[in-house]
């Protein structure tokens, strides 16, 4: 007899090989939390294969990882992925070229600031940071600077689950300090102070540039994350850190490079944060939202001079080609994900958004166990006075019909750009309930 096809299994079935079979991002192997089981989504809706909490639906409140930006199932990206595997769903990229990865190649190149042209198409976010650092190292290399080797971030960053990525994360409260020892030593500044509109702190600023100025003899790059601070601790920073950091580059001849993973495409209210600030790094990279969350795909761009840089080296080329560079079907639905977001008004969404979510989350400020409660774009965060309990505040918030994925000690939310009014104040009363009862259940157990 043959064995039954997974649409013959049981939800039961479903989950329990799931434990047996899947390993989870940041989970342990067998999973100790049964995950939702999910059926289908389509618009801002999730839909589960059996109810939980009395829900068989819920409203996402993350773009499935901040990616999602115009829901699920939307008619034009569909049409965009059928149409391509029409033609081709995939073909190597080396000494081939296609229509998709070069239209798409143009629409970043016109819409990054400034002269950043040259695109690199990598497969996923961390990968494109590899490229970018890759790039930085080889520029000072092909320059007759190979001692330009390392890095500086700030402190709070996350950059991917890659090697040298994972180097310019947070080294101490981080999601990587276990491999603190072995991995590259890079030169860490403080963390920037809070606030996207407070005024910049001069010793800070000063901090700085102290410390690019002592170390720019073997810097070969700055990284951050602009204006907001993602999988580290969702923090917001005033854009005049951005200016700081690209005159103190300028000045002492290191590479910035501006990790737009989480930010680009509009989420904080400008098309990429580095408009807050009116700069343009050498080096930016792009995912997440780039292909509205429905394959894999990041970008990174380069400045011509970084690029003539490397090319007039030793090694004139950038040895770098993942298999699925510039996936045919991935270009395809990306820019017609990029073109969707500017045919619309996104900034008047996004400003929608954000009006919506900082009256919903109000009600949490001042609440027992809150420290912060923030919005910026569509970005809200209410920040707890100790690490949340993820599976209370999560039920919380499913109980309210929304799927939140609290982390360390936040509970917050980055909602698709077409979520309407009504959905947008169920999002941020979710978020209330799920911090109140994250909370609450955190502090009865005490930290974990």
């Amino acid at each position: 007899m043959p064995e039954r096809g997974p649409r013959d299994r049981s939800p039961a079935e479903l989950l329990a090989l799931d434990r047996r079979h899947v390993w989870h991002p940041y989970g342990p192997m067998p999973g100790r939390d049964a995950p939702l089981l999910v059926e289908s989504a389509a618009g801002v809706r999730l839909r589960l294969a059996e109810p939980v909490e009395g829900r068989h639906e819920l409203v996402d409140g993350m773009s499935s990882w901040w990616s999602a930006i115009h829901g699920y199932r939307h008619p034009v990206l569909d049409e965009a992925a059928s149409g391509q595997l029409g033609r081709m769903s995939h073909v190597m990229f080396g000494g081939l070229t296609h229509e998709p990865a070069v239209r798409l190649a143009k629409r970043l190149a016109d819409l990054a600031p400034g002269d950043l042209e040259h695109v690199f198409l990598a497969d996923s976010g961390s990968v494109s940071v590899e490229v970018a650092l890759k790039m930085c190292l080889q520029y000072w290399r092909s320059a007759g600077r190979p001692e330009k080797q390392r890095l500086l971030t700030w402190r709070g960053g996350y950059h991917g689950d890659t090697w040298n990525p994972m180097s310019v994360c947070d080294p101490d409260g981080g999601m990587h300090d276990l491999w603190s020892g072995v991995l590259p030593r890079q030169v860490f500044a403080d963390a920037p102070p809070p606030g996207f509109d407070a005024e910049p702190d001069p010793a800070y600023v000063r901090h700085l540039w102290e410390l690019i100025a002592r170390h720019a003899g073997e810097l070969a790059a700055v990284i951050v994350e602009p204006v907001v601070q993602g999988a580290g601790g969702m923090r917001f920073h005033s854009p005049a850190y951005l200016r700081v950091l690209r005159e103190a580059c300028d000045a002492h001849g290191v590479l910035l490079v501006l990790d737009e993973i989480a930010t680009g495409f509009g989420r904080t209210g400008a098309l990429f944060a580095a408009e807050h600030a009116g700069i343009t790094p050498d080096v930016l990279c792009l995912g997440k939202a780039l292909t509205g969350g429905y394959l894999t795909m990041a970008a990174t761009l380069c400045t011509p001079r970084v690029a003539e840089g490397i090319s007039r080296g030793e090694v004139p080329v950038l040895a770098h080609g993942p298999t699925f560079m510039a996936n045919p079907l991935a270009a395809a639905v990306a820019d017609a994900s990029v073109g969707l977001l500017l045919e619309q008004d996104w900034a008047g969404e996004v400003k929608r958004i954000e009006s919506g979510l900082r009256d919903g989350l109000a009600a949490a400020a001042g609440r027992p166990g809150v420290r912060d409660v923030r919005v910026l774009g569509a970005i809200g965060v209410v920040q707890l006075d100790g690490p949340v309990d993820m599976a209370a505040a999560t039920r919380a918030a499913v109980r309210h019909g929304v799927w939140l994925r609290p982390f360390r000690d936040m509970v917050y939310t980055m909602p698709p750009y077409v979520t309407g009014d009504e959905d947008v104040a169920r999002i941020a009363t979710a978020v209330c309930a799920a911090a109140e009862a994250g909370a609450q259940a955190g502090a009865e157990t005490g930290p974990r």
